[in-house]
């Protein structure tokens, strides 16, 4: 029954926000209820085991053979961690911020948790798709209703590229599902899939799954939705898309992908792993161009997500284990450097890298906080990121030292910040 709970809570918790009208009052509620949530997290990583408290099986859509079945397994325990750690500190981080109709923001951030949750227990591919789609619907709405002056455009355009990629997922599953024993559409059965023996069929039904988890993480080239929306969605909302929904297409790609189709994912991988190292520098050079703290953060994103899917696939167990450990420590990170972004522009009312000099000392409680976030997203030893990228490096070094070289090389300039001029000393 726990992961019911992890997506019935958020669930029932954000409608009744809903009806609550008072500020102070939604935003304890949603603060309660995301507590107790992680309190429930913790107990199920640390304590619960047995499957009848792990694991639920009910009819939900018996005409499709679809059942609503949902699970933990050790990565959705951690991504369900991960979920639940963020809320709260999001909540808080962000308190003091005032919302127009604060218990519609406040509801649909805890509806896109529910869809968080539900995307990372689903042990259906229907029902997978279901929360997926429930996770971002209401980023949609809080991207445009709450964020800046070119928010429409930023969130049409994330429209369309998810618009698109949900759709490519949604005709892959339904033609897997065909093939599956009995045509189900459970978790087993796709991984008990036969697939029809053509090289043509599999690429290209490979590549309906890839798209769109590409397009969530993002990859390179299908990122260009991420910068626009990131720097106009309110402070709250990129920290959820950046910290906890990146990871849907990662978990995707480690759920859906690898396991379904592994010798398409064999097939391609040089390919993919290409456009990842590509993203990478593209993603690192563009970022040491931005003189708006958020998009310098956005780009810098782009390439740790590039390297997540080159570990991924150059097919390293060591690799793997690296982007299991990384997936939870840049979720923390990241949106540890958003809450700075966000204070910086609080405190000085601009987010421009060229108006800041001077920060350390008008600010160096700020500024300290500041280098100690960069540097754990940089991986730097002792710091929590440093033993997933070095995982992840050593799996990539197994598969190719050159992709390696440029990994290696791009991943760091991404957080220097340009020299800037300032009259305050």
């Amino acid at each position: 029954m726990v992961p019911v709970l992890f997506i019935l809570i958020p669930l029932v918790s954000g409608m009744f926000s809903f009806l609550l009208k008072n500020e102070k009052t939604v935003k304890a509620w949603t603060l309660i209820w995301s507590v107790i949530t992680l309190i429930i997290s913790v107990l199920s990583f640390s304590v619960l085991t047995k499957s009848s408290a792990t694991h639920f099986e009910a009819a939900w859509m018996p005409n499709f053979n679809s059942s609503f079945s949902v699970g933990l397994d050790g990565m959705s325990k951690m991504l369900c961690l991960l979920t639940a750690v963020a809320f709260p500190i999001i909540f808080v981080a962000t308190w003091n911020t005032t919302y127009r109709k604060p218990n519609n923001f406040y509801a649909l951030m805890m509806l896109s948790q529910a869809g968080l949750m539900g995307v990372f227990v689903s042990m259906d591919a229907l029902l997978f798709y279901f929360f997926w789609e429930l996770a971002i619907i209401p980023a949609y709405f809080l991207c445009s209703q709450w964020g800046g002056e070119k928010s429409v455009t930023a969130t049409f355009k994330f429209f369309i590229y998810t618009f698109v990629g949900s759709i490519l997922m949604l005709t892959g599953i339904i033609y897997v599902h065909l093939y599956t024993p009995g045509q189900s559409f459970a978790l087993s059965a796709f991984y008990s899939v036969q697939l029809p023996n053509n090289g043509f069929a599999s690429s290209w039904l490979f590549w309906l799954f890839f798209l769109a988890f590409a397009i969530k993480m993002p990859l390179f080239p299908f990122h260009t939705w991420q910068p626009d929306t990131y720097e106009q969605s309110p402070a709250a909302t990129t920290m959820v898309l950046s910290g906890i929904m990146v990871k849907m297409g990662v978990f995707g790609i480690l759920r859906w992908v690898e396991p379904v189709m592994p010798y398409a994912a064999w097939q391609w991988g040089d390919a993919v792993s290409t456009l990842c190292v590509v993203g990478m520098v593209y993603a690192s050079l563009i970022a040491l161009q931005q003189d708006d703290l958020k998009r310098l953060v956005a780009y810098s994103s782009i390439a740790h997500m590039g390297l997540m899917g080159l570990a991924i696939f150059v097919a390293s167990g060591t690799g793997m284990q690296g982007v299991m450990i990384q997936m939870f420590s840049h979720g923390i990170n990241i949106i540890g450097m958003w809450i700075v972004v966000d204070l910086i522009e609080k405190k000085f009312h601009t987010r421009k890298i060229s108006e800041l000099g001077g920060l350390a000392q008008r600010a160096p409680v700020l500024a300290i906080l500041l280098v100690i976030v960069a540097l754990a997203n940089v991986a730097l030893p002792l710091t929590n990121a440093f033993v997933g990228e070095f995982l992840m490096f050593t799996g990539i070094f197994t598969g190719s030292f050159a992709l390696l070289t440029l990994a290696s090389r791009m991943k760091r300039p991404q957080l220097q910040l340009a020299p800037v001029r300032s009259e305050h000393p």
